[in-house]
């Protein structure tokens, strides 16, 4: 199999905790021509220290996580380019899975790699339940592993983006060709969470989702995205998994009902905020 170079791009933020394991995951990649770029933004903790164990390319840049990315795939080589967070572990033939597939067809310039959750405690189980409903559903999930040219003609991630912007760039991609997936999976490390945790990560998130909105009014998908009926809809087609642990199904639809309720005001009071700005 040709190996050309495929480049890693880990964006980082105080992400002592759950580095080691991800960039070990990245090491222990089935697929050998890789190269490893991690892209800190000012971290207090020993982030940096854990990052130049694993590769000399570690470097500083901000404000968020897009600059970031944008920041890496600059500085990089391959010719395919993998967004991964510092919270995610690759499984072993990821990046091979991910070369095969896209030299296959040549109208592939993106890749969707599935993703399943882990984490401590009862709403980690919950949030990991609610994921697994989102697998192979072309409007939740967004690609991961660019061409590179096709990601530098997409023009990267939307720097101005803090929401929605991994779906926004995945629709550029895609119309530019096709998106394919994999059948390998990337496990997100959600930690330890609690739902006050989960509901003010959703707050913060969603001030910032109008933007996605208003750049993504003519995307097919965009309804879907942002229909509670949509994703209600999504859950209750397998009732089968939504409730084998009865208590568990329920955990999960309270929580995702609290992100929502949260989010639908962090949406409105961002959107008014940026209406004042205008104003």
């Amino acid at each position: 199999m040709n190996q050309p170079v495929v480049s890693v791009i880990v964006p980082t933020f105080n992400s002592s905790a759950s580095l080691a394991a991800c960039l070990q995951s990245i090491h222990d990649q089935s697929y050998e021509n890789i190269e490893l770029i991690v892209v800190d933004n000012n971290s207090r903790d020993n982030t940096k220290e854990i990052a130049q164990r694993y590769t000399q390319k570690v470097f500083n840049c901000g404000p968020e996580r897009s600059a970031q990315r944008n920041f890496g795939v600059a500085k990089s080589v391959g010719m395919y380019v993998a967004i991964i967070d510092s919270d995610m572990e690759l499984t072993g033939d990821v990046v091979k899975s991910c070369v095969m597939e896209i030299q296959r067809d040549p109208a592939i310039q993106g890749m969707v790699i599935p993703e399943e959750s882990f984490g401590e405690g009862w709403w980690a189980r919950c949030k990991k339940l609610e994921r697994s409903f989102y697998v192979g559903v072309d409007w939740m999930e967004a690609a991961r592993f660019f061409r590179k040219h096709a990601y530098e003609r997409a023009g990267g991630y939307n720097e101005n983006m803090v929401s929605g912007e991994d779906w926004d760039l995945s629709q550029r991609i895609g119309r530019l060709g096709k998106i394919g997936r994999i059948d390998d999976y990337i496990r997100h490390n959600e930690g330890k969470i609690s739902l006050l945790k989960t509901i003010r990560k959703k707050y913060y998130y969603a001030q910032d989702f109008a933007r996605y909105v208003n750049l993504n009014q003519g995307e097919k998908k965009l309804a879907k995205q942002t229909g509670i009926i949509s994703r209600y809809g999504l859950f209750f087609s397998n009732p089968r998994r939504l409730f084998r642990d009865p208590f568990l199904g329920l955990g999960m639809l309270f929580m995702k009902t609290c992100e929502f309720g949260v989010g639908g005001a962090g949406y409105l009071i961002g959107k008014l905020g940026a209406h004042e700005k205008h104003t």
